[in-house]
């Protein structure tokens, strides 16, 4: 029974210490006496409960099977009879940690109470009038003063603060410091006007939602519409001086520090990590207004810049078309020639792909070709301008898109097809403009002939009217045109077919045109023996039937040949038979008159 007790002691001793670090009270030093031995140490240990090695150490034993449970307490030195003993310990050990569960939840209870009443003390002690603020470790919160408000500055008012005295003495300035940096030089006016717009916030200028509602005509003020004349005379004149180049790389930076800021603005709407943003007043306001006043005044800079915007893809896509339109309107203000050539080339080719089924996109691009359509002379400007810097403002292939889009066929009509027919004739006018005979206006005629003849061969009958027209047109301007159509003459039959009958019930008006028929007759009977030979070899009714139709024109229109021919023979010898008898006529009167004078004694004449 000595082992017994002992184990007894032990678990008795773990109860304890349990109940001591429940209450907090950390390791117990108690003194245990294993089998009334005095120990080395004087009796005591330093026991530190450990729940986790006490489960392992005592088992359930009611838990476990009947061989298990023999084997268990063997093990330990203790015999099956002896198991009710540590049933008792361990059911006596689960009331005490019953009891001590609800004692600390009872204290606990108690404690909070007693903050609760220490709380409501305290807030009686702060209203009180003798100021007393309660005890020592009581702290005293401290009240933020409410920081002062920066006045709103808009961006008129901003503009209306800049002098244009001051700004030409600056500009003079940096011109005599940095005479050979150029691109130093438009910084140092980019900050100055970016410190001109400092005070306005964001708020004052939402650059992107005014561009995503607002129309073309009143994107192309923004923001220089708050800009003074004088201000804005001093600051082009100054860029007017400036290299091509160095604008380049200046309109460049402008670009991307407003695609940077968008991109920054997508970023925060996607949820994604938020970006640093500059100063609206630089990155935004002031790079807006020296944007538009470099591209107001050296608008060919875009052109320069044409293969990088078309490369990059940095410049593509839907939601940069409102700035990209901004920026051709602008330089549209400078030069019509250039915005036309712009829109022609970065804005249109957009219709034909995926943008083309967007409704506000197509809107947008409209808008701007008919803003530059409708200025004051524009016709007359572009035709003469048709030409820019060596390149058509409207080639061949957009002459080709604008045929398509102006007569789909009846199904694929929307809205803005009537817009397309109105921007049509002047837009082709300027397709087709040049020097008749030069050596530039024959590639043209070439290019379009080559286009025209496709167009000419499809389905779409308002389409294939069109196109045979111009596909004319290229014949009377260009007679070697009538080579090359010899040379595909067959490939593009069905096209061929309509031309010919064009000719054949137009030839009176047509024929005017032509500078000379020779080539005309000898490629008419190129085609006719053409068809003989291919009617020989017809496999099939659709063939036969338009070769016979071809030649059927080809026969009319020489038959036009002979028949002029006749006519002018009749003519010249009706033109004979008069101006002899003029002069039988003038004869016999003069014979007349010479015997009147004999008979009346008057000199001869």
């Amino acid at each position: 029974m000595d082992e017994n007790s002992a184990l007894i002691a032990q678990l008795l001793m773990e109860d304890e210490i349990e109940m001591r670090n429940r209450n907090g009270e950390g390791n117990v030093v108690v003194n245990v006496n294993v089998n009334g031995k005095d120990q080395s140490d004087g009796g005591w240990k330093t026991v530190t409960y450990s729940k986790r090695n006490k489960k392992q150490q005592l088992p359930n034993v009611s838990n476990l099977p009947e061989n298990s449970s023999s084997d268990h307490r063997r093990s330990n030195g203790v015999g099956g009879g002896e198991a009710n003993v540590f049933r008792s310990i361990e059911q006596h050990s689960e009331d005490r940690r019953r009891r001590i569960e609800e004692e600390s939840r009872r204290r606990e209870e108690e404690s909070g109470e007693r903050d609760g009443s220490k709380r409501h003390s305290d807030e009686d002690d702060g209203e009180s009038d003798d100021g007393d603020r309660g005890g020592a470790g009581e702290q005293v919160k401290k009240v933020k003063k409410p920081k002062a408000k920066k006045p709103k500055v808009t961006v008129a008012e901003a503009a209306a603060k800049i002098d244009a005295g001051d700004l030409g003495a600056f500009l003079v300035d940096i011109t005599v410091s940095y005479e050979t940096r150029q691109d130093i030089l438009l910084m140092r006016f980019a900050d100055y006007i970016g410190r001109a717009f400092s005070p306005v916030s964001a708020a004052q200028f939402p650059w992107l939602k005014i561009f995503k509602e607002s129309s073309v005509a009143k994107l192309v003020d923004i923001p220089l519409a708050h800009i003074s004349q004088d201000v804005y005379k001093t600051a082009v004149d100054w860029l007017g001086q400036r290299s091509l180049e160095a604008l380049a790389s200046f309109v460049l930076w402008s670009m991307d520090s407003i695609f940077d800021d968008l991109a920054s603005h997508q970023g925060i709407t996607k949820g994604s990590k938020k970006v640093v943003q500059q100063s609206p007043s630089k990155s935004l306001v002031a790079i807006f207004v020296v944007l538009a006043m470099a591209l107001q005044r050296k608008p060919d800079v875009l052109i320069n810049l044409l293969p990088v915007i078309n490369e990059n893809p940095k410049y593509q896509g839907q939601d940069k078309l409102p700035v990209t339109v901004w920026m051709i309107a602008q330089a549209s203000q400078g030069d019509l020639a250039v915005g036309l050539y712009m829109w022609i080339h970065v804005l249109f080719p957009m219709l034909s792909g995926k943008s083309s089924n967007n409704p506000q996109s197509r809107d947008l691009i409209l808008q701007l070709v008919e803003r530059i359509l409708s200025s004051p002379k524009a016709r007359t400007i572009l035709i003469n301008g048709a030409v820019k810097k060596g390149e058509r403002v409207v080639p061949a292939s957009a002459l080709g898109l604008l045929m398509r889009v102006t007569f789909p066929v009846p199904s694929a009509r929307v809205k803005a097809t009537d817009r397309f027919e109105a921007v049509y004739p002047t837009l082709k006018e300027i397709a087709l403009a040049g020097s008749s005979g030069s050596k530039a206006m024959k590639q043209v005629t070439q290019q379009i002939l080559d286009i025209s003849v496709k167009a000419t061969g499809e389905g779409n009958s308002e389409l294939s009217r069109e196109a045979s027209e111009i596909f004319i047109w290229c014949l009377t301007k260009n007679p070697e045109c009538y080579k090359q159509w010899d040379m595909f003459y067959l490939d593009n039959l069905e096209a061929s077919v309509k031309v010919l009958r064009k000719l054949s019930d137009e030839w009176k008006d047509h024929s005017v045109k032509h500078s000379s028929l020779d080539l005309v007759r000898e490629t008419l009977k190129s085609f006719r023996q053409k068809n003989e030979k291919a009617l020989a070899k017809a496999g099939n009714a659709g063939d036969y039937a338009s070769l016979k139709e071809a030649d059927k024109h080809c026969k009319a229109i020489l038959g036009q040949f002979s028949r002029g021919r006749g006519c002018v023979r009749s003519l010249f010898i009706v033109s004979a038979a008069l101006a002899m008898g003029a002069v039988i006529v003038s004869q016999k009167e003069y014979w007349d008159l010479q015997k009147l004078s004999a008979m009346l004694n008057l000199p001869s004449l």
